[in-house]
């Protein structure tokens, strides 16, 4: 199944694919030389849009939920990338401490769990969850939609190591993004391995900075490919300190605002593309969609608010002044004529799967990552590593899927390089 692209300007897409395809050798060549240089995320998760003119990450999660999404076909490559994984950082494992969010009411998440769960103890380990939520006193049951469930434990805290009541783990992984904030618990494990590390996290972590690192990584790989960066890259622009509560900032903002929407007239005009631009404004940190606006002209952010250019955010997200302005790329891909966006799974270097997030309510410039949203597995039910070399652009599942693969390593590749700078541990070479 490929996806329906409603555009008549799947030109330059059908070109990258073909470029992509063409140059597949050197392409995964480039990636091994890179990873030999930088050390992969975990896992993580990354969305994209594709407009049929340019296709582009507009978010990477390096504490993705999920797995639950991915179809059974999909959890032997997990197996084998989370075996890569853990073999790589402590191959005498035995023990997976698993930290899920506080918030275990959802039964999507829960499934999420259980996925992740299932993958980790069919690549070998004793895999047991510990909660951070200080109201999880004692093992508590979770119940799972199929009649089955998972137990929630205590964390037990012991000098430099974490665990649970009788259980050492080798390695602690988190799937919980932290944005309310780093408990004690969990600082300075130096005796076990913390996957993500603490700075991967939202007290850190800033989106400016991810894609910061992701336009230097996608002009190095269209370098590769001799074509323009920008067919790859939202175009964006921090913007430090916007006090929008006490009536500051909305003047830096409506100039943001302008500069990207001119910098994207520009492209549209030289690739002849006739849609509207518009930028998309968010917090520079948090997850889930939060705080989302699309805006196609600055003057109307006059008449927004404080309250709607703040919007809801993560709970106890740090910086809701600090935003990230970024060129919109419209979504032209239809599920069952819904708009959709692709997402792209990853654990270590390797894809291991993804899917649609499929919105029948949102409009082709509008956040998917809402409640409402659906997902449909059908997109990546062949390997995306597998594609068929010859076959004409954009009629063929497996090389459209293999470039979205090669587009979400490059989002990976940058919030490797993002994490480098962020490290607070980083040797510091003179």
């Amino acid at each position: 199944m490929v996806p329906h692209l409603i555009t008549a300007l799947t030109g330059p897409i059908n070109e990258l694919e073909q470029r992509v395809l063409e140059s597949m050798p050197a392409i995964e060549r480039w990636f091994r030389l890179e990873w030999m240089e930088h050390t992969p995320p975990f896992y993580s998760s990354v969305d994209l849009r594709n407009a049929g003119f340019k296709l582009a990450p507009v978010d990477t999660n390096l504490f993705p939920g999920g797995f639950n999404n991915l179809t059974p076909e999909m959890l032997p490559l997990a197996v084998q990338a989370a075996m890569a994984a853990i073999e790589k950082i402590c191959p005498e494992a035995k023990n997976l401490l698993l930290v899920p969010e506080n918030d275990t009411g959802n039964s999507f998440y829960r499934s999420n769990l259980a996925t992740l769960v299932r993958i980790f103890t069919q690549a070998g380990l004793n895999v047991r969850l510990g909660s951070m939520d200080p109201a999880v006193v004692g093992p508590t049951e979770l119940a799972m939609a199929d009649g089955s469930s998972l137990t929630l434990e205590p964390l037990l805290r012991t000098r430099g190591r974490l665990g649970l009541k009788g259980f050492d783990p080798c390695t602690v992984l988190l799937n919980n993004d932290l944005s309310a904030g780093v408990p004690r618990s969990i600082e300075h494990l130096h005796e076990q391995y913390l996957l993500p590390p603490l700075h991967a996290g939202w007290p850190t972590r800033r989106k400016s900075q991810h894609f910061k690192a992701y336009e230097e990584v996608a002009k190095k790989f269209s370098k590769l490919l001799g074509m323009d960066h920008w067919l790859i890259n939202p175009v964006f622009t921090p913007l430090q300190s916007a006090d929008f509560s006490a009536g500051a900032g909305l003047e830096a903002l409506q100039t943001q605002v302008d500069t990207i929407l001119n910098k994207t007239r520009r492209k549209y005009k030289e690739y002849g593309i006739q849609e509207k631009p518009f930028v998309v404004i968010k917090p520079d940190a948090g997850t889930y969609g939060m705080g989302v606006l699309t805006v196609r002209d600055a003057k109307d952010l006059a008449e927004l608010g404080p309250r709607k250019l703040l919007g809801p955010v993560d709970d106890g997200a740090a910086a809701e002044h600090q935003i990230i302005v970024q060129e919109g790329v419209v979504t032209h891909e239809r599920v069952h004529d819904a708009v959709a966006e692709p997402v792209v799974y990853m654990m270590d270097r390797y894809v291991v799967g993804g899917f649609y997030r499929v919105h029948a309510d949102r409009g082709v410039d509008e956040n998917l990552n809402a409640p409402g949203a659906s997902f449909v597995p059908l997109a990546f039910s062949q390997s995306s590593q597998l594609p068929r070399l010859g076959e004409k652009p954009g009629v063929s599942a497996p090389n459209r899927f293999y470039m979205y693969g090669v587009i979400a390593r490059l989002a990976m590749l940058a919030a490797s390089y993002e994490l480098e700078v962020t490290d607070p541990e980083a040797e510091i070479y003179a």
